[in-house]
């Protein structure tokens, strides 16, 4: 019969669990590092707004006439991007404290959410263009954050 003791050296051996002992998470520091990602996810909407908007001149967010930057939905964008990071924030930090591989689970999740997010567009009858570009948003958003988040995890533990 092989026991915990046997799997010593293997990659994903927590000795931690063998001694019964629960990982602890540098709480201060995740939320800090989330506040950060939220920052950015909000900037990452801005600005691929900006581009698909801006420079491709797709009309997403807002009507065509409201320029470039779009009107006050491209902040309310902004805001729940920032919102989105908080809460993966929580998930990540419930994660780190109950489960074995951690940011396994939360990439999965993360990437699985941004993927609901990227079709939603194309359920909803938009313009192709608008659909594709809608789409390029939600994934910048989903690769800052869940990119962020998941490389920050081993260093809060």
């Amino acid at each position: 019969m092989t026991g915990p003791a046997d799997y010593r050296g293997y990659p994903g051996y927590d000795e931690r669990r063998e001694s019964g002992r629960r990982p602890t998470v540098a709480a201060g520091r995740l939320w800090a590092t989330g506040v950060a990602t939220a920052a950015v996810a909000a900037l990452a909407a801005v600005v691929v707004t900006l581009l698909v908007r801006g420079v491709f001149g797709v009309a997403v967010f807002a009507p065509r006439h409201a320029g470039a930057w779009g009107d006050a939905t491209t902040g309310y964008l902004a805001a729940v991007s920032a919102g989105a990071a908080l809460v993966a924030t929580g998930l990540l930090h419930l994660l780190l404290v109950t489960t074995a591989e951690p940011r396994r689970f939360f990439v999965c999740i993360t990437s699985l959410v941004t993927v609901a997010m990227m079709l939603l567009p194309f359920a909803n009858g938009l313009g192709l263009a608008a659909e594709f570009g809608t789409a390029a948003v939600y994934l910048a958003v989903g690769a800052a954050v869940t990119g962020l988040l998941s490389a920050a995890a081993g260093s809060v533990v």
